[in-house]
């Protein structure tokens, strides 16, 4: 009998896979701070293909918690599979002159947005993540009105990542702006021997049927720590911009690859 699935572990029936075949729909709550740092640090987590933006040093912290599915929406009556929240930095950049995203850092708290994520080219690790949740009654939640406010934290293999806490002011006009354009990331996985990667692609992430809520937006604060094992000091806020809250839901199907590095050519 073929061994069937869309990804690791491969079964007879191929419902084992860790994820399953897209398309993936996503409906979730947003927590978003953007500031500025030092825009030499953010140049240098750019690849070649991308050149900096016109606000070099711009950079969206993002806590996000999700719920999605497959096609057959089954993740939804076993929420287990379908929910799950992350948190990553964002950062602005051009690409052939045009604005773009790119995603530098990130952690989630499921194995299966993981891997679903590098797939995507989104750079995930598993890390602890929590957000203020809203609900539509009881004291026990706030609402969305001047005065609200929100936060959320990430941890990872012991050590705090991220805080942040975004007090609402009113509905934005304009909502986030760093990672609004479209988004470019890189496929890499690396060889089962040798240093040369496998697959290392440069893509730009897809999207339809995108939906958004009234984006509310007010002051904010966050807190990148220095504990970590990524240099996020190099990249911590200098200036705040604004804090958004807000909910957002949209669908997958692929992404498009753009550029594939030869390996010989960069020798």
């Amino acid at each position: 009998m073929t061994l069937q699935g869309y990804t690791a572990p491969l079964s007879p029936d191929g419902r084992a896979s860790l994820v399953p075949p897209p398309p993936w729909h996503y409906s979730g709550d947003f927590l978003i701070v953007e500031y500025r740092t030092n825009p030499d640090n953010v140049i240098a987590l750019l690849p070649p293909e991308l050149e900096p933006a016109d606000d070099p040093g711009a950079v969206c912290a993002m806590f996000a918690d999700w719920q999605s599915c497959s096609a057959d929406f089954h993740e939804l009556v076993d929420p287990i599979q379908s929910q799950y929240k992350e948190f990553m930095l964002i950062v602005g950049c051009k690409y052939q002159g045009q604005p773009a995203s790119r995603c530098v850092y990130i952690w989630v708290d499921k194995d299966f947005s993981m891997y679903r994520g590098w797939i995507q080219g989104f750079p995930k690790k598993l890390g602890s993540i929590h957000l203020t949740r809203l609900f539509p009654v009881g004291q026990g939640t706030p609402r969305l009105e001047p005065g609200a406010r929100f936060g959320a934290t990430c941890a990872a293999n012991d050590r705090q990542i991220a805080r942040a806490v975004v007090t609402l002011r009113e509905i934005s006009k304009t909502g986030p702006t760093v990672n609004g354009p479209p988004m470019y990331n890189t496929r890499h996985f690396p060889a089962a021997s040798g240093l040369h990667p496998t697959i290392f692609e440069l893509v730009r992430a897809g999207g339809y049927d995108r939906e958004v809520s009234d984006i509310w937006e007010g002051e904010a604060e966050l807190r990148l720590y220095d504990d970590t094992l990524e240099d996020l000091q190099a990249i911590a806020p200098r200036e705040i911009i604004k804090g958004f809250r807000f909910s957002f839901g949209y669908s997958v199907d692929g992404v498009t690859v753009l550029a594939q590095h030869n390996e010989e050519a960069e020798r």
